[in-house]
């Protein structure tokens, strides 16, 4: 995707800020060719921000279409050069222009009626079928945002080089495609249409022009009134101090799950006779204001007299911080620290009680358990967790004696197996993410062992692998042979000997992921090494966690270490290695 936004000479000193971003939503974020891109800046005292996407195609992947949406609007920040360092949003701006083949189709209308209409003009009709509209009222997607009138033809699909509707096999039902959309205020649409004699691609470009009205700030009167403001405060400071008052001090969020988002509100309402500005603030000797697994929107704020906020506090258990509560070693407590400028401090307690899941375990600990991880004591499975990994050459250690260790954990014996049944004739494999809903259901079916098959399409199987192998307290290739294994990335015999000094275990499943996927490429044809490779790289060859006091490696070194993991990876997966024991 490119975005580029063109500025006449004459204005562009009065730009300000400018910066760019952004955010795929292919499986894991890297994988596929969409998701967004964006720039921002700030036009005299009007902050604008342009959106180019391309979002899930297929008819009946409107869902998708409304995630890929979800997660560009999310995920594209922007560092922020205001001293509170919080990074901006693309909702945060005050004119959004969204652009791009947003892939939305028409649904319920035979192609023979479609194509009837558009020949009489009949778009209106056609619209009402219009996903994108149809979603849009729902307020599923694009919140708040306008388009203009459409009086021109659908903009997808013909045959490239032509104006023909697409005569291929597939002969896909014509639609409006390629949209322009915007938000905020002082913008009036001008002139919306499509260029029908652009004929490189199977898409007609679209173009829209507006009038739109920016703010202008008077520095002089902005200098007097806030001296004058500041003059009355400091007379009024000693006869007032801020005060608020919190509609709650205690927090329960009951059940917490792994990758399970869960939300609670906290009011803050200025009680007080002056303005106020509230942050949370780090406890003593703490580097953050809450723990990792929290996250408090927003962080601070300015209340006027009689004003209040509503503070979003989300927990949200992730790959990161799920090996630490599965081992005990965290718990879901917490004790925020509100700040008031100029006056006390609120104390409010968050707690919750983590479902351990197999998601963050060790292998370790997932080789000894016979059952489900639900169906075991939270004290066993502490235990579990802080068994030593076995050395190299040794017998890997049983924690029952009345039942010896499992060759590989059953979780990833489970994904793998109905990859390998239901993935083999699916197409876009490793191509498209799976569904967040799809992937909850995965976990609970992985963590208690019901049902038998695994819920959910192929797709969220897939991610629910890999999600699986970067929740690894420690990754397939421990952390201390990265180094090693970079250096023997050039050669394949070099790299067998590194992977002899791997822990037993370890080995094995490593041998077992990539028989796996030797098998996928054997009988998928449009799935290439080029494609794996990177992708588990990553993922299974991972650095030693870097101290917060150490700078971490450069743009250039990172792209010259991932070359090497790939190349690593590449050896395994184009050569057959069946060395199933490291004893």
């Amino acid at each position: 995707m490119m975005l580029i936004v063109y500025i006449k000479a004459e204005h562009f000193k009065r730009v300000k800020n400018l910066q760019e971003g952004q955010v795929g939503t292919g499986i894991l974020g890297m994988m596929g060719n969409k998701g967004g891109v964006a720039v921002r800046f700030n036009f005299m005292d009007t902050s604008f921000c342009f959106v180019n996407s391309h979002l899930a195609a297929h008819t009946e992947e409107f869902e998708r279409r409304n995630q890929d949406f979800r997660d560009i609007n999310s995920r594209m920040q922007f560092p922020n050069g205001m001293s509170s360092g919080t990074p901006l949003f693309i909702a945060d701006h005050e004119l959004i222009f969204w652009i791009g083949d947003l892939n939305y189709r028409l649904t319920g209308v035979d192609l023979a009626t479609v194509k009837e209409d558009v020949g009489r003009g009949l778009y209106e009709k056609l619209l009402e079928k219009d996903q994108l509209k149809m979603q849009m009222s729902l307020k599923r997607v694009f919140l708040d945002y306008k388009e203009a009138h459409i009086s021109f033809w659908p903009t997808y699909k013909y045959d490239p080089g032509t104006d023909n509707w697409d005569s291929s096999e597939k002969c896909r039902c014509p639609a409006w495609c390629d949209r322009v959309l915007w938000k905020g205020t002082n913008i009036e649409d001008r002139e919306y249409r499509s260029h029908v004699g652009l004929r490189l691609s199977d898409h007609k470009a679209v173009s829209a022009v507006f009038d739109v009205g920016v703010k202008v700030i008077n520095k002089v009167k902005y200098k007097q009134v806030y001296e004058e403001v500041m003059k009355t405060l400091d007379r009024k400071e000693n006869e007032f101090l801020p005060q608020v008052s919190l509609d709650i001090l205690e927090i329960d969020f009951g059940e917490v799950l792994f990758v399970e988002p869960k939300n609670q509100v906290l009011t803050v309402k200025n009680v007080g006779q002056v303005p106020v500005h509230f942050e949370f603030i780090n406890k003593l000797d703490d580097n953050t204001y809450c723990k990792p697994w929290l996250s408090i929107t927003p962080s601070q704020s300015d209340l006027l007299q009689g004003e209040e906020c509503v503070v979003s506090i989300e927990i949200y258990v992730n790959k990161h911080t799920a090996p630490k509560l599965n081992a005990g070693d965290d718990s879901i407590e917490d004790i925020l620290v509100l700040h008031l400028e100029g006056g006390k401090d609120f104390f409010i307690t968050v707690s919750g009680k983590y479902v351990p899941s197999c998601f963050g375990s060790s292998i370790e600990s997932l080789i000894n358990m016979a059952e489900p991880v639900r169906e075991i004591p939270t004290d066993k499975l502490v235990e579990l967790e802080h068994i030593p990994t076995t050395p190299v050459g040794s017998k890997p250690l049983s924690f029952d004696q009345k039942n010896l260790p499992l060759d590989i954990p059953k979780e990833i014996w489970r994904l793998v197996d109905h990859i390998y049944k239901y993935g083999t004739f699916q197409h876009d494999l490793f191509q498209q993410p799976g569904l967040h809903s799809e992937i909850q259901q995965i976990r609970d079916c992985l963590d208690t062992g019901v049902p038998d098959v695994l819920p959910g399409t192929i797709h969220s199987v897939i991610e629910s692998l890999l999600i699986f192998l970067e929740a690894l307290p420690e990754p397939v290739i421990p952390c201390d042979l990265y180094q090693l294994c970079l250096d023997a990335s050039h050669s394949y015999d070099q790299c067998k000997m590194v992977l002899l000094q791997m822990p037993p275990h370890h080995h094995t499943v490593f041998v077992y992921l990539m028989a796996f996927l030797r098998e996928l490429l054997r009988c998928k044809e449009q799935l290439e090494i080029k494609d794996l490779a990177p992708l588990f790289s990553g993922i299974l060859l991972r650095p030693p966690p870097t101290p917060a006091n150490v700078s971490t490696a450069s743009r250039s070194n990172r792209r010259i270490e991932n070359t090497r993991k790939t190349a690593f990876l590449h050896h395994f997966l184009s050569n057959n290695y069946d060395c199933i024991s490291v004893i």
